[in-house]
């Protein structure tokens, strides 16, 4: 990669580039079923896409939640949560939420592109998914053991691997996306998550033909809060227990 001159964006790597004119085409319903409504008063929040280049290659960086919270325990989403009012942006929400839970360092990020908004009718938020450039990676860790259990750097092309590919059955009988994750693929990426990621890969191509017939069943631990006859699953663990932040 060619450097850039001091404060100027660094070069994004060819891989990229497609993520890039994807983030300028693709529409809210292509991401999801669920868009702000045009009278909503929806609470603002962001989240991180964070693209890096580690030692397996392209990954993306992923946190699991702690598994004794509250709500959503070891549900696995990108870093992120809601905008505070000193927030000029999106950007800059995205950006402090990743340095809060994982203690990146936000000079080393570009942010290039910033995906539809997308809305999450059980917690009434409005969320932006920034994608942003790892060009210096620093050193990511859990800095709060009581809101994050684990910070992941998952390789894409693992993502992308049809062994690693099923589809997750709630009891409430909500079926969607899911990928299996981690050194022994024994975490469960799903929900809003995954369907952002599951969905991009879709309209970039990189999607290759695994089995929907697979089924996984959430596992007992991530269901301590979900367990109400014919409830709906929570899209993300990032804002609910953690909305009013």
């Amino acid at each position: 990669m060619s450097e850039s001159a001091p404060g100027e964006p660094s070069a994004l790597p060819a891989w990229l580039e497609p993520v890039r004119r994807a983030a300028r085409e693709i529409t809210p319903e292509e991401l999801t079923r669920f868009v702000p409504p045009e009278d909503a008063e929806a609470r603002e929040g962001a989240v991180l896409m964070l693209f890096g280049e580690g030692p397996a290659g392209p990954d993306l960086l992923l946190t699991e939640r702690a598994h004794d919270m509250r709500s959503h325990p070891g549900q696995v989403s990108f870093p992120g949560g809601s905008s505070d009012l000193e927030d000029p942006g999106p950007e800059a929400t995205a950006l402090r939420e990743a340095q809060e839970e994982t203690g990146l360092d936000p000079a080393g990020v570009d942010v290039f592109a910033t995906l539809p908004r997308l809305w999450l009718p059980p917690s009434n938020f409005a969320v932006t998914p920034v994608l942003g450039w790892w060009h210096t990676a620093s050193r990511v860790s859990v800095v709060d053991p009581r809101e994050v259990h684990t910070v992941l750097r998952v390789p894409i092309d693992e993502l992308l691997d049809p062994q690693h590919r099923v589809t997750v059955r709630h009891p409430s009988g909500w079926r969607g996306p899911a990928f299996l994750i981690g050194d022994d693929k024994d975490l469960i990426l799903w929900g809003f998550t995954a369907g952002i990621i599951s969905r991009l890969f879709d309209f970039l191509g990189w999607t290759r033909e695994w089995d929907e017939d697979v089924m996984r069943d959430l596992p007992d631990h991530m269901l301590v809060a979900t367990r109400e006859p014919g409830a709906a699953p929570p899209p993300s663990a990032r804002f609910d227990e953690r909305g009013g932040r």
